[in-house]
């Protein structure tokens, strides 16, 4: 049942509802609802409208109150049809700014800082997935003498990613002979992606390999090349987690059984990749509430992030945290962060 199907008296009783519980973590009765939205009925009507709402599965009744809670497929009706979400604060926008763009250019450090600024403007559990280093541009390279018949290959990638590959070769080569190989990748590979380096190699290298001092070397590039520019297919997507005990407050972890959830589920780091690693293929923002998720470490729990893209790099941002949120702040901050990120990056 979608919100179509739901009477605007219905609508506005759930809209207050929702309300009402995420602020104040409560049952709301109808009484206290009359009193703090204008809903211009009856606490009477408005009590036969939650009896309405629960028999559609919007509402449940806990036993040991008489006012009634959200359940998932109201938080689903609420984010997709009722909410309303507003420009993040001035503050705020400062706040995630000073947070996201000071500091260390590397992607791990702009990410690892983003989910700390996610964490501490939501007061939920911040999170963050690296770019696969597949993606990621070449910015350049350079070759270093470790002995006689071996190189170190230092590849330095966009956003701040180094990483170093030893060649094997046969009796040791003139340091003119490493200058000049050097020169001569860079000049042909440099500002490429790994993935697009390992296909064109090659025919990128196939005019100089036989008529320079140094084809040699370029050889080995050539019929090494898959192994020098490989990385596995998730190498990067490293999950960046912010402050787990900005939740521990909050009274939904008030027993020992579901903050030891909350402590499983950060410490599966596969897991999460792999939750995380979907929400980046979809694109744009997602938000997955409580039972709509096929993991049950995640029932209860909302999680909401947003792509983040610059070139050839991408991947998302969110934040984790239980059902009962301030959606419409926490959208717009995971939002505004995404481009903050991406402006970062680029």
């Amino acid at each position: 049942m979608s919100s179509v199907e739901l009477s605007e008296r219905e609508r506005r009783v759930l809209e207050a509802v929702i309300r009402s519980y995420v602020e104040t973590a409560e049952p709301a009765g109808s009484r206290a609802l009359t009193r703090r939205f204008r809903l211009g009925v009856s606490p009477a009507t408005i009590r036969n409208t939650m009896a309405d709402l629960e028999e559609k599965g919007f509402l449940s009744h806990p036993h040991t109150s008489a006012g009634r809670v959200p359940t998932d497929k109201a938080y689903r009706v609420y984010v997709d049809s009722l909410i309303r979400v507003t420009e993040l604060a001035p503050a705020d926008r400062e706040r995630l700014l000073g947070g996201i763009a000071q500091g260390s250019s590397a992607i791990e450090s702009i990410l690892l800082r983003t989910a700390q600024s996610l964490g501490v403007l939501t007061q939920e559990l911040g999170v963050a997935l690296g770019p696969r280093l597949d993606q990621i541009v070449l910015q350049r390279l350079e070759l270093v003498r470790v002995s006689s018949e071996k190189l170190l290959l230092v590849l330095t990638l966009q956003g701040g990613a180094v990483r170093t590959v030893f060649i094997e070769v046969r009796g040791e080569m003139a340091d003119t002979v490493l200058v000049e190989v050097q020169m001569v990748l860079n000049e042909r590979i440099a500002g490429m992606s790994l993935s697009e380096i390992r296909h064109s190699l090659g025919a990128r290298l196939r005019d100089v390999r036989t008529t320079m001092e140094g084809g040699e070397l370029l050889n080995i590039f050539v019929q090494e090349g898959n192994a020098l520019f490989d990385v596995p297919a998730d190498a990067g997507e490293r999950v960046v987690l912010g402050e787990a005990s900005l939740l521990a407050d909050k009274p939904e972890f008030a027993t020992g059984e579901a903050m030891r959830k909350l402590i499983t589920l950060t410490d599966r780091q596969n897991q999460l990749a792999t939750l995380l690693r979907q929400r980046a293929q979809q694109g744009g923002m997602s938000i997955t509430i409580g039972s709509e998720h096929s993991d049950a470490l995640l029932g209860g729990l909302t999680v909401v992030t947003a792509e983040y893209r610059a070139g050839a790099l991408s991947g998302v941002i969110g934040v984790i945290g239980p059902t009962r949120m301030p959606y419409e702040k926490v959208i717009a901050v995971v939002r505004h962060a995404s481009q903050l990120v991406q402006d970062v990056l680029a």
